[in-house]
């Protein structure tokens, strides 16, 4: 689905579960993350055979952080996989991201606020002056005046970033739960699907409210994407 706003996070390290996770929610959804621990274990040449069999786009979520030089270097790198997304940290910089676009051709270098899994308090504790909010919304100035074309916020950020940032900008948000679904992971700030679009969302990153079902079985996951999906377009 070209219009599909959900983009799921396939987190394993298996390349068979991968691959059966896609599969099984392909008529629903068109873009998949694929994170370190994927890429580590598998490295461009898994990314590519995931793009290539599926034919999804990828958000590649590398997250990269490091001196602009040897960030430039990374993002070259995986260029050659033009995945339709690649994630660097806004804390590392203007010249940072700078850098990484500066790299790619066609991927969107995606900045990545505040982590979803820290508080105010986390942050205070870090030695951060300002909320979770106030700086998500700088980090997010900084980022798209050097040159990213998508963000990465928590739901509760959303609206805040929206006012000040291009509105051709891309705003990708984690951190998404369903209205029944219980507790119990590492993220804190969060919101239904739903809410997450009204505030300005143009896609949500979601995982385990749909993998979940794997265990029920492939029609049982690939119907709760797609119920989940229409939810949203509702």
């Amino acid at each position: 689905m070209a219009d599909s706003p959900v983009i799921l996070a396939v987190d394993t390290s298996d390349f068979d579960t991968a691959r059966a996770w896609i599969d099984a929610t392909r008529e629903s959804i068109d873009i998949y993350k694929l994170g370190l621990e994927f890429f580590l274990t598998f490295g461009s040449e898994g990314i590519e055979s995931i793009a290539r069999e599926s034919g999804a786009a990828i958000f590649l979520d590398l997250k990269l952080h490091d001196i602009p030089n040897t960030v430039k270097k990374s993002a070259g790198v995986v260029d050659h996989l033009h995945p339709r997304f690649l994630t660097v940290h806004a804390s590392g910089g203007a010249a940072m991201i700078s850098a990484a676009v500066s790299a790619v051709t066609s991927t969107s270098i995606t900045a990545v606020t505040v982590l979803t899994s820290l508080s105010d308090a986390d942050l205070s504790g870090l030695g951060y002056a300002e909320s979770a909010l106030e700086t998500a919304v700088s980090m997010a100035r900084v980022a798209t005046s050097a040159g990213a074309t998508s963000i990465v916020c928590s739901p509760l950020e959303i609206q805040a970033i929206r006012a000040v940032i291009p509105h051709s900008v891309e705003i990708i948000t984690p951190g998404v739960r369903l209205s029944d679904e219980a507790g119990g992971d590492d993220q804190i700030r969060t919101m239904t699907p739903a809410q997450a679009m009204s505030a300005g969302a143009d896609f949500l990153v979601i995982g385990r409210p749909i993998t979940s079902r794997w265990s029920e079985g492939k029609a049982a996951m690939g119907a709760r994407a797609a119920q989940l999906v229409a939810s949203i377009h509702e």
